[in-house]
């Protein structure tokens, strides 16, 4: 998914879902409850748990179909805006070591502009192309103003970047997430803040194309509670 970010430690993620689309499409996505998943409104497919290596056929593994998609009843797709969704899986996951919920944030906090903050998936490593990762990669990345990110120089409205996202990268770019990687989780002082949303089409990792994040807000975060209980 990644560009610029290093290999993790096998399982050390185990709320990260890799979610496999019939046409071999890839997305993340984050266990948030022993049989929800969540993920960005336009990744569908089946759910597997407890992955690390794209390749080998790991132990760990679990994999689940699902019950029902539920995007976020306010996504607009035009404006890539809201851009997440719940997976409801058909059975409980198994909890063990390599496969544990990440809790929901309890605020809404935004995260500050040079916040730090850590974006995890199994997606290409370099632009068309593209290059998969032999296992789930990592980087760290940027908290970036909104204005800047609306500039000219960036997005110029193209889409409209609003509260409900967040946009982060590195200044000289380098570091990103790219396709195969939406729906992942962005974690800020190891809190999830966002799920990973789009970028500029073939310009992951330049200066220009700051990776954009929906943000998890209020009303987000309202609605995910109502619809998984609890």
């Amino acid at each position: 998914e990644i560009i610029g970010g290093k290999e993790v430690k096998p399982h050390s993620r185990p709320f990260m879902a890799l979610i496999k689309g019939r046409q071999g499409n890839i997305c993340g996505g984050a266990l948030i409850k022993e049989n929800w998943v969540l993920t960005a409104a336009h990744c569908k497919g089946k759910v597997i748990l407890g992955a690390h290596s794209l390749e080998k056929r790991e132990k760990e593994r679990q994999s689940l179909r699902i019950k029902k998609c539920i995007p976020c009843p306010f996504y607009n797709a035009s404006a890539k805006e809201n851009d997440i969704m719940l997976l409801q899986l058909r059975r409980r996951a198994k909890l063990n070591k390599a496969v544990q919920p990440i809790p929901l944030p309890t605020s809404d906090y935004d995260p500050r502009p040079g916040t730090v903050c850590t974006v995890a998936g199994w997606g290409t490593t370099t632009n068309r192309p593209y290059t998969f990762p032999t296992a789930l990669m990592e980087v760290n990345i940027t908290v970036m103003r909104r204005e800047i990110c609306n500039n000219k120089n960036h997005y110029n409205g193209r889409p409209d970047i609003t509260e409900n996202m967040i946009c982060a990268g590195a200044k000289n770019g380098k570091k990103d997430s790219c396709n195969g990687d939406s729906g992942g989780p962005l974690r800020c002082n190891n809190v999830m803040r966002g799920i990973t949303s789009f970028g500029k089409q073939g310009r992951c990792g330049e200066a220009d194309s700051p990776g954009v994040y929906a943000r998890l807000t209020k009303r987000h975060l309202e609605w995910i509670r109502k619809t998984i209980g609890g």
